[in-house]
Formats: structure tokens, C-alpha cells, sequence
């Protein structure tokens, strides 16, 4: 009869994960990876990795909103020094001139109340309240 020692035996376990994944990073990435793996409360590598991998989420910002409020903005910017260098030179300020800066800081606000829904949205989104 054979005796089988705990130092002879071998125990073969079934390796469910058998794709292997190497990429090649900078150490200041991997100092970064290594910060946000401890605020996770993640303590292996390979776990955390493959956590954000999985559910990690990646936010897009799209600022084309935020562009078209900066040119407005300018607009909006111009107009009142237009306004302010003719009323310099006439004392007068004209009402169309006033009616053409409201419109512009209407714009203004509309592109501005479009970001904030989009950026609340976005939080509702990922679950921050």
C-alpha cells in the first residue's frame, strides 16, 4: 500500500480564468492605479483591475453645449461694449440695442440650464445624489 504525504501530494484545482491579459503601463500610471486600488478598499491588483475592467464606467463630456455658451457668451460680451462705447460717445443708449443683449443672455441661460440638466442627469446616472 502507497502512503501519500502532504509534501508529495499535489492537488490539482481547475483554473476557471484561463485567458491571459498583459498590457505595459508607466510607473506614475501604476502608482495612480495603486492610490485608487487602496481608496477602493481593493487589496489585490489583479481583483481591482479586473473590478473597473468590468464595472468600471468611463464618462464622456461631450462640451459642444459648453462651446456654443462661450460663444454666446462673447456675443453677448461685444454687444454690451458696443452698447457701453455708444453710450459714451451719445449719452443714448438705444432700446434695440438693450432688446439684442437680452436675447443673447436668454441664449446664454438656455445653454446653461441645458449643461446643468445634462449634467444632473449624468449624476442620477452613476448614483450620486
Amino acid at each position: 500500500m502507497e502512503t501519500i504525504t502532504a509534501a508529495t501530494e499535489k492537488k490539482s484545482y481547475p483554473r476557471h480564468r484561463n485567458v491571459n491579459l498583459s498590457i505595459k503601463i508607466t510607473q506614475e500610471e501604476r502608482d495612480m492605479i495603486e492610490r485608487r486600488m487602496e481608496q477602493s478598499g481593493i487589496t489585490t491588483l489583479r481583483a481591482y483591475i479586473v473590478k473597473m475592467a468590468i464595472d468600471g464606467r468611463v464618462i464622456r463630456v461631450e462640451l459642444d453645449s459648453v462651446r456654443e455658451m462661450l460663444r454666446l457668451l462673447g456675443n453677448a460680451t461685444n454687444n454690451i461694449n458696443q452698447i457701453a462705447k455708444k453710450a459714451n460717445q451719445t449719452s443714448n443708449i438705444y432700446a434695440s440695442d438693450v432688446e439684442v443683449l437680452r436675447e443673447h443672455i436668454d441664449d446664454i441661460w438656455g445653454q446653461a440650464k441645458e449643461i446643468l440638466q445634462k449634467l444632473n442627469a449624468l449624476q442620477k446616472y452613476e448614483g450620486v445624489e
